[in-house]
């Protein structure tokens, strides 16, 4: 390839480049302080993910999402967690897949049991003790909805946890419900 080829090569690789970059600046970014009300440093999350779009150009333009936690659970268990996708593949797969572990949390009883396993209460005898539980069946039944959809797994010996996998999560969902500013979303 002589000088003339190389260059024009790399005018068109520059020209890609920047038009790359033109869209990665198109992409809508929230005012910091829009109300007054948020820190400079209120969106340091989402800082980080335009960071890691931007070195991703063709995945920029659609965008993504991220979630992530540290969570100290009252029997001292400890968990850390990230998870992220582009939305373009969260676009397109079929959200029908989803409905079993969403249907697993629309019910109060299993939400309640769900609280008590990730309070400590790890055993069936535990969970019982409260009155507004149901019966040992339908504690049962309960139980093994959650632990078909993922959001539970027993030891086999009666005693059942939030997987690791599952714990932030099911913070983040459950974060997902609540207004900003409401209760259990900020320090109280």
């Amino acid at each position: 390839m002589d000088d003339d080829a190389r260059y024009l090569d790399l005018e068109a690789r520059l020209a890609e480049v920047e038009a790359r970059l033109a869209k990665i600046e198109e992409f809508p970014r929230p005012s910091e302080e829009a109300d007054g009300s948020l820190e400079a440093e209120a969106f340091w999350a989402l800082r980080g993910l335009r960071e890691r779009l931007s070195e991703q150009p063709a995945m920029a333009p659609a965008g993504g999402v991220l979630f992530t936690g540290v969570v100290s659970l009252p029997d001292g268990e400890y968990h850390e967690w990230q998870q992220g996708a582009f939305t373009h593949v969260l676009l397109r797969h079929d959200w029908a897949e989803f409905s079993n572990a969403f249907s697993a949390l629309a019910h109060p009883v299993r939400l309640r049991l769900l609280q008590e396993v990730i309070r400590g209460e790890r055993t069936v005898a535990q969970l019982q003790e409260h009155e507004d539980m149901g019966t040992s069946g339908q504690i049962y039944h309960h139980l093994r909805q959650l632990t078909a959809s993922g959001w539970l797994q027993s030891s086999g010996r009666g005693q059942y946890s939030v997987p690791e996998v599952r714990v932030v999560p099911l913070m983040i969902a459950l974060s997902a419900m609540t207004m900003p500013g409401s209760a259990g979303t900020s320090e109280e």
